[in-house]
């Protein structure tokens, strides 16, 4: 998979015009940049951030193995070392910006601690963040300011002023996917249930080997292990991780009162590898071992 380190070797492949910085890129989608856009792509990476808005864009772009068609208003993060695909697609007439930075260019800044709160970064393109009219004019506006400082002459100020631009977008980015996760309400119920459904099939095997996955229940879900775990916090106020603990203790709980296994076989039986760590997990999801819960049960 080919890799690449700097901005502008990203910004070459993609045919896109060289930057006024060696680390930051700002370019408003025009039809003139996408004549030029590489059709399509394999699987690369970058060392960079990128952040993009399109709108009235039909085709296929695939972010690892997910694809997305981008309608009006849809906005992507891509973190570094990210898995970055594309398929070639027909081109209709669009707008919106690509804003592109190494790294580098935020290291050792308030946006560098900041920038590791904002967990649509982890996103896949299927959960990009879709703007209504109002929101994307809100985020049109904000990349305004941003391309008019990076087309300014270069001073003190200059790079200050950009980042504290930078984190205002993606402040308004988190707090417009606050809005979309409590919108799409369905969704999230359906993606619970889904969840659910996947953890009762993984005990319902004849062999278990380990404890859930959140990383294999969200590639079976075909959606990021943030998204999952974001999703089901705005909706139950837990993480995808909590939901594990609690299932793998509702499980232990029965076995506990309905079978006379020893603690450690109902360990070994819930994919433990370790009885230990299976009793420490029970005492601290539930105040009490394994051994005192079945003793004061019975």
């Amino acid at each position: 998979m080919q890799h690449f380190k700097s901005l502008s070797s990203y910004l070459e492949y993609l045919n896109f015009p060289k930057s006024e910085h060696p680390l930051l890129s700002v370019l408003p989608i025009t039809p003139e940049l996408m004549k030029s856009f590489k059709e399509s792509s394999p699987p690369i990476t970058t060392d960079c951030y990128i952040i993009t808005l399109k709108t009235v864009l039909k085709g296929n772009i695939n972010y690892g193995r997910t694809k997305y068609d981008f309608t009006n208003g849809a906005m992507a993060f891509v973190s570094p070392r990210q898995i970055l695909q594309w398929d070639k697609y027909t081109e209709i007439e669009q707008k919106g910006f690509f804003i592109t930075f190494h790294e580098d260019f935020i290291r050792s800044t308030v946006l560098s601690k900041n920038i590791k709160n904002y967990g649509f970064f982890s996103y896949t393109t299927n959960e990009a963040l879709h703007l209504s009219p109002k929101e994307e004019q809100l985020v049109q506006a904000v990349f305004d300011t941003i391309e008019a400082e990076y087309h300014n002459n270069q001073d003190q100020f200059s790079k200050d002023i950009i980042l504290s631009l930078l984190d205002t977008l993606l402040t308004f980015s988190d707090r417009f996917y606050n809005r979309q996760f409590i919108n799409r309400q369905e969704v999230s119920n359906i993606l619970l249930d889904k969840f659910k459904a996947q953890l009762r099939l993984f005990y319902s095997e004849s062999k278990i080997t380990g404890v859930p996955n959140i990383e294999n229940i969200a590639n079976k879900l075909s959606v990021s292990q943030r998204y999952l775990s974001d999703t089901l916090k705005k909706e139950t106020g837990k993480s995808a991780k909590e939901h594990i603990n609690l299932f793998i203790i509702e499980k232990a709980k029965d076995k506990l009162i309905g079978t006379s296994e020893t603690v450690s076989q109902i360990a070994y039986d819930l994919g433990f590898e370790y009885p230990q760590h299976f009793s420490k997990m029970f005492k601290k999801q539930t105040g009490k071992s394994p051994k005192e819960y079945r003793v004061n049960l019975n």
